[in-house]
């Protein structure tokens, strides 16, 4: 979680030089002079079946996300992303037995160009980046068939997004978006790694309002 946190601070302090930086030699602006945006919504998190012998799937579950964004341009821009609660995963073995729940919070910095005009009614985008999601409140104990503690460690890596924005007016949007990121984080059995991996590979489907300054 610790990570988490500097990935963030270290955002919110790239985007107040950036801003600093281009108001002070003019070299990029947007065409309403609006250089940020917010998006507050809700998305679907669902992994892949199968990620590990013995484990059927990883439940899908909903969790409202936040995002940042800084536009350089009309066309491109940094985006800070993640879910502002957690995730929560109900786990099936092999046949569908329940095996107990776990929980995850991803955040993601991801660079994105925005296609067409800003002042289009539909702007689609695409981005990619880096995430990290931090596993919590693991309930798997079962699995380990001795009763030892089961966690997963912190998944991180690539992050891809396709998604469009429809403008309603020059502040407010709508926004649909998907979200893929290549997970594979490891299960460990009493603070001790096992070298199986989990293939989630969880896609994200949201939808959310968003507010341009």
């Amino acid at each position: 979680m610790r990570s988490i946190k500097i990935l963030s601070l270290a955002t919110l302090g790239a985007l107040a030089l950036s801003s600093t930086a281009f108001a002070q030699d003019g070299t990029a602006d947007t065409a309403s002079g609006k250089h940020f945006a917010v998006v507050g919504g809700v998305a679907l998190l669902h992994p892949k079946s199968d990620p590990v012998d013995g484990i059927d799937k990883f439940d899908g579950g909903p969790a409202p996300t936040l995002s940042a964004s800084y536009y350089f341009n009309d066309n491109i821009a940094v985006e800070l992303w993640g879910a502002a609660d957690k995730f929560n995963h109900r786990v099936r073995t092999d046949g569908g037995a329940k095996a107990g729940s776990v929980e995850q919070q991803p955040i993601a910095l991801s660079a994105q160009y925005h296609f067409g005009a800003a002042d289009n009614v539909f702007r689609p985008f695409v981005g990619v980046g880096y995430y990290e999601s931090n596993f919590s409140n693991e309930k798997i104990d079962g699995l380990s068939g001795t009763g030892d503690h089961v966690a997963v460690e912190t998944a991180k890596g690539a992050i891809g997004t396709v998604g469009v924005d429809m403008n309603i007016n020059s502040t407010w949007f709508a926004r649909a978006d998907a979200r893929y990121m290549h997970a594979r984080p490891e299960l460990r059995v009493a603070g001790a790694g096992t070298g199986q991996d989990l293939k989630l590979d969880p896609w994200t489907v949201g939808f959310g309002i968003g507010a341009r300054f």
